[in-house]
């Protein structure tokens, strides 16, 4: 193990508490032991989750947030005793690993709960919204500190919360987490004043505008988070510990408006200066440790930081307000873990807290113990399995509902959270199952099919295994992306998977009946049609360095291939401009308000030039002439031009008997769609 790391295998206390190092597993939401968005029921596949994370080596484990108040069904969970007889028959077990388990319990949502087209729908319309009240009652779902707008919404506004509904939360809270110590439980923590949830809706100035003892002065907008932790500290006693997950600030400007790294801007939220009155005041309450980062739904990418947003992002911030607490501090949000180490050993916070890179690797503090670093599968901060609420102009949010229902996913590991339907099954007659393409989808497929028993051989026309994810990974801020693509490069290697390079496969026939599993790809949508298209330099070719790129360029295509590639540029100190027909860039299914809305404000802050329901009409020597939602045509000044207008299936042969299509030679998707469904062939071979 690498020396530097020592300090997080350190023994620290939460109260009484002891906890054996200083990794901290955070929430995420379907990684529940008492259900995600279902009837409350002791949740098999969360448990599973949980354990192999404390097998592994983690100090402190956090399930993901449980809503005291269930939005299906109504459900409160302090009336359901049996999944707490179930959960204290599992704790036994759950402790022979060493680790400690802190439920992280929620009062909701509010206005920041995920509203879809078909909620809206049920909402308003009057008689829908009657009938649907017993399964989800958005009136009470959605109610926050004071009427307000929602995140995602405009339709589906927030109503004030009653007293009496802030009682029975309290309520709900204190004999909750008396059923949990009786379970035994080591410690609750309460989300949250953090990430703009109901709870920080009534911290925060620029939501909460009661007249009440709620609202107002600041002691009354903090009174429900101190009120919930007085009243479990009565049920369950001074030594029982309670956390609370806790945004420093809010890097907030506005409804819906969030402060980027570095800008300058008015907090509408709460600022340094706030935070360090309201740490002292939390823990003087009764709080015993703060779960830290930055950030609320309006600010979405800090607390869900994108590739885009800074290495330790909120570091420095939870260092600071660690000297305003003498109770222990953690701070969580793409923290390096050499990095944490240090600011531990430092005395500058006392744990480190990490959320997907466990959805990604289960096993990655025990292969960081074994010096096995290469050897941990990373989270590439893409959100595509585990966090893809969606959302652009026009749309509330645009996510299928099994995803809505199913969090905690992974787009680079098909398994996690899916045990009983990806896992590895042997197979009793193996087969050699040649697979043309040596891309991210022939890689997994190659892998899968091994671990099963068989012999895959790639065949790869190009002298490097990667394909189409080499480019995809070339941004200087995909230094994660390139590191999966050498994660995948060693399994190939490490389980002596024959690859047969520079062998451009023509014609399958020759495998005879042999199993084919065809990784091909796509080929890139031009615009052959535009007059001067054959100026234009494709995506690619640009991030493969294959062609160079003037000053100014015009990206052509503001999905998110053409608004990364835009971004790069930017950071490059070149001059990008955006060429889209839709009404907003970034507007497809699968990718994260936090990674989509960092784009889009980033763009805004940096006056990148943004042409929305504009069309190319020519190429030109020095400009480009596109066409406006009005008819009328511009022309737009430009050293170069990249395209970026799609991909089409380019599958070698079609599927059939033994013939199998992975990735984007079947549809056009992403890296998510590609793995899972490599995955699921391989599984069927």
């Amino acid at each position: 193990m690498d020396t530097k790391l020592q300090p997080l295998f350190t023994p620290w206390k939460i109260g009484n508490c002891e906890i054996k190092n200083r990794f901290v597993l955070t929430s995420m939401g379907g990684t529940d032991l008492f259900g995600w968005m279902e009837i409350n029921h002791f949740d098999k596949a969360g448990a599973r989750f949980i354990m192999e994370v404390a097998k592994n080596n983690c100090g402190l484990v956090l399930p993901g947030c449980q809503p005291v108040y269930n939005p299906i069904l109504g459900q409160w969970i302090d009336k359901n005793n049996k999944m707490y007889k179930d959960l204290a028959k599992w704790m036994p077990e759950f402790h022979k690993t060493g680790a400690k388990l802190f439920v992280q319990l929620t009062a909701g949502f509010g206005r920041s709960f995920t509203v879809s087209s078909m909620m809206e729908k049920l909402y308003n319309n009057p008689v829908l919204n009657v009938l649907s009240k017993p399964v989800m009652n958005l009136d009470k779902i959605t109610a926050s500190a004071s009427p307000s707008e929602n995140r995602w919404s405009d339709k589906l506004p927030s109503r004030e919360i009653t007293k009496a509904e802030i009682n029975r939360f309290v309520e709900a809270f204190a004999v909750s987490s008396r059923k949990l110590k009786e379970a035994g439980v080591d410690g609750v923590e309460i989300h949250a004043v953090h990430e703009g949830y109901l709870l920080d809706q009534f911290a925060l100035k620029y939501v909460n505008k009661r007249t009440d003892e709620y609202g107002g002065s600041f002691e009354n907008r903090y009174r429900f988070a101190v009120d919930i932790v007085k009243a479990i500290k009565k049920e369950c006693g001074d030594d029982f510990p309670v956390s609370l997950r806790y945004s420093v600030v809010s890097k907030t400007k506005g409804m819906r408006q969030g402060a980027l790294p570095g800008e300058e801007y008015t907090e509408v939220g709460r600022d340094m200066e706030e935070s360090e009155k309201a740490i002292k005041y939390l823990s003087d309450a009764g709080y015993d440790m703060f779960n830290c980062d930055n950030g609320t739904y309006d600010a979405w990418y800090w607390a869900h930081p994108p590739v885009y947003m800074p290495e330790n992002c909120n570091l420095e911030d939870v260092e600071h307000i660690r000297q305003f607490t003498d109770k222990p501090v953690v701070c969580a949000g793409r923290l390096d873990p050499v990095v944490a180490a240090q600011s531990i050993a430092e005395g500058k916070i006392d744990g480190a807290g990490f959320a997907r890179p466990f959805l990604a690797d289960q096993e990655w503090i025990t292969k960081l113990m074994n010096g096995k670093e290469k050897e941990i599968r990373p989270c590439i901060l893409c959100h595509n399995g585990c966090f893809n609420m969606c959302h652009y102009k026009g749309v509330p949010n645009d996510q299928d509902l099994s995803d809505s229902t199913h969090l905690a996913r992974c787009a680079v590991n098909a398994e996690v959270m899916q045990w009983n339907k990806h896992k590895i099954v042997k197979t009793n007659n193996p087969k050699t199952v040649h697979i043309v393409g040596g891309g991210i989808g022939g890689m997994e497929s190659a892998r899968v099919l091994k671990l099963r028993g068989h012999n895959p051989v790639i065949h790869e026309k190009s002298d490097i295994l990667g394909g189409t994810f080499i480019p995809a990974s070339a941004e200087s801020y995909k230094g994660k992306l390139r590191d999966l693509l050498e994660w995948y490069r060693l399994q190939i290697r490490e389980l002596e998977i024959e690859v047969k390079f520079n062998d451009e496969v023509k014609d399958i026939s020759s495998f005879g009946n042999e199993p084919v599993i065809i990784a091909t790809g796509s080929t890139p949508v031009l615009l052959r049609k535009t007059p001067g298209y054959e100026k234009m330099v494709e995506g690619c070719e640009f991030l493969n360095g294959e062609k160079e790129v003037g000053e100014t360029v015009a990206v052509v295509g503001g999905g998110l291939t053409g608004c990364e590639i835009a971004y790069e540029l930017a950071l490059q100190g070149k001059k990008p401009l955006i060429v889209e027909m839709k009404d907003d860039i970034v507007s497809q299914k699968g990718v994260c308000l936090a990674n989509s809305s960092y784009l889009r404000e980033w763009f805004a802050l940096n006056n990148v030039p943004v042409y929305l329901e504009t069309s190319l009409t020519s190429v030109n020597d020095g400009s480009i002439t596109c066409k406006g939602k009005d008819g009328k045509e511009l022309n737009v000044p430009c050293d170069s031009v990249i395209s970026c207008v799609g991909y089409r299936p380019a599958p070698l042969a079609k599927g059939g008997k033994n013939v199998y299509l992975v990735g984007d030679c079947l549809a056009i998707g992403n890296l998510r769609s590609v793995i899972w469904r490599a995955y699921e062939v391989a599984m069927k071979i």
